[in-house]
């Protein structure tokens, strides 16, 4: 006899938790970046566009696919039709080699926000302070442990107690700080120039370059083809409305993404008096630029640590669902115990975690096609198997087995407002949008291209 499958416990838990998983560090300092770097308000409508058709064809797909057959993305394809089951097989590396080098950053963040606590904002703030920091031997590693230790131990709580409850503290809580920080942010000294910037549309930047830059922060920001939406499709009850779930994630999602840009693009066009070029840091934005900013200002200290305990919040919501996706993974293909799951999952991590953590210091030496471990896996991840897994997901679902074949499912608590428009973007215009990421994707990692 099987065992009974783990459930959220309500449609506003399986919402929170699918939202705690979308909301994570791309919005927080990616969508900002490329916001001010797009056009502003511009990327903004070409952005929302594509998260209420694009996004919320393949987001409603996978959580569809996932309660249709109450299996992780390991299992799902292969319950439709065995032939297709290497779909959920590649789909399965995702998470495996997203989680570890997630974890190291998770282990960044515990950095700086105890460094913001214990030393105020002007420590961090140093040229060389993130650079030092991620280049020493072994202190990264020992912040990733921490970090990876504390998303294994809600997990292991299991769906309702762990995974649930979690996101129904920290995703209120994230969303709290958000508008606060932002508020504060917008009215600091020469600070509303940054706010109209930022929200007002700058057509001459309209480009392909900028729908494609639209289209790859939004797909990767809705935890799209990473097992995660079919991993907690299949915790869904039977009465929960999937088309209104979906709905409410992509709000959560696009709200938190767009208080990420009132939070950052007013403070960094406020503290470099108007240069465009500050706001274009990537990464850096983060670790580099804000905490200047922060040094900046009045209050730098405690508007940094809140803003470190939001990026926490953000980052802990998603690590916990890219964590439990891969132990259900183990446990529906190799049924063992959820703890043996968790054990098993724990270990490739800090196994993985080891090489992203010290792979811009230690072993900075081994440089995999020329980039450090972390850029590596994240570029594989991102930029290879993730477009690829939602392309022949497009395939599988549109063109192969029928779109009928999981539609009965969202329709069961739905007169799916949007199937018309849902049955043209997996069948035809998804496929387009995702070879688009794919090749543009690729090309712009082996830098013959910039997006």
């Amino acid at each position: 006899m099987s065992k009974k499958r783990s459930s959220f416990s309500s449609r506003i838990g399986f919402v929170l938790a699918a939202a705690g998983s979308a909301v994570g560090l791309g919005n927080l300092w990616r969508f900002p970046y490329l916001a001010a770097k797009y056009g502003g308000g511009t990327f903004l409508v070409i952005y929302l566009i594509l998260v209420l058709t694009f996004g919320y064809s393949l987001m409603t797909a996978e959580i569809t696919l996932g309660r249709k057959t109450r299996l992780s993305a390991v299992g799902a394809y292969g319950k439709i039709d065995k032939r297709f089951n290497f779909i959920g097989l590649l789909s399965c590396l995702v998470p495996i080699i997203i989680i570890p080098y997630y974890c190291v950053i998770g282990g960044w963040i515990l950095k700086y926000l105890g460094v913001f606590v214990t030393d105020g904002a002007k420590t961090t703030a140093a040229d060389s302070y993130f650079t030092d920091f991620i280049t020493s031997p072994l202190q990264p590693y020992v912040l990733m442990v921490i970090f990876l230790t504390i998303t294994a131990v809600i997990v292991s709580f299991g769906v309702k107690r762990g995974v649930e409850n979690a996101s129904r503290i920290m995703m209120p809580l994230l969303i709290a700080l958000s508008i606060a920080i932002s508020i504060y942010s917008m009215t600091r000294p020469g600070a509303w120039e940054g706010v109209k910037y930022y929200l007002t549309p700058h057509f001459s930047d309209v480009s392909l370059n900028t729908l494609l830059g639209a289209l790859g922060q939004m797909f990767f920001s809705m935890s799209l083809a990473m097992g995660i939406m079919i991993t907690y499709g299949s915790y869904m009850m039977d009465d929960t409305d999937i088309e209104k779930s979906v709905s409410q994630i992509e709000i959560f999602d696009t709200g938190i993404a767009f208080l990420a840009g009132l939070m950052i693009v007013p403070s960094v066009f406020a503290f470099s008096g108007g240069d465009e070029e500050a706001l274009n840091a990537g990464s850096g934005l983060m670790f580099v630029t804000m905490p200047k900013v922060f040094a900046s200002m009045g209050f730098g200290t405690v508007i940094g640590i809140a803003f470190f305990v939001l990026v926490f919040f953000a980052a802990l919501t998603s690590s916990i669902s890219l964590y439990e996706t891969v132990v259900s993974i183990f446990c529906d293909k190799f049924h063992i115990s959820r703890k043996l799951s968790c054990v098993v999952t724990y270990v490739i991590c800090l196994v993985l975690g080891f090489f992203s953590a010290l792979g811009y210091g230690t072993l900075s030496g081994i440089a995999p096609l020329g980039m450090s471990f972390l850029d590596f896996f994240d570029f594989i991840s991102n930029s290879i198997l993730m477009p690829t897994v939602a392309l022949l997901t497009c395939l599988f679902l549109g063109w192969i087995v029928g779109l009928d074949t999981i539609l009965d499912e969202v329709k069961k608590n739905s007169s799916f407002k949007r199937e018309k428009m849902f049955r043209v973007m997996m069948r035809w215009i998804a496929p387009i949008f995702l070879i688009a990421i794919l090749i543009s994707s690729v090309l712009s990692a082996l830098g013959i291209i910039s997006i």
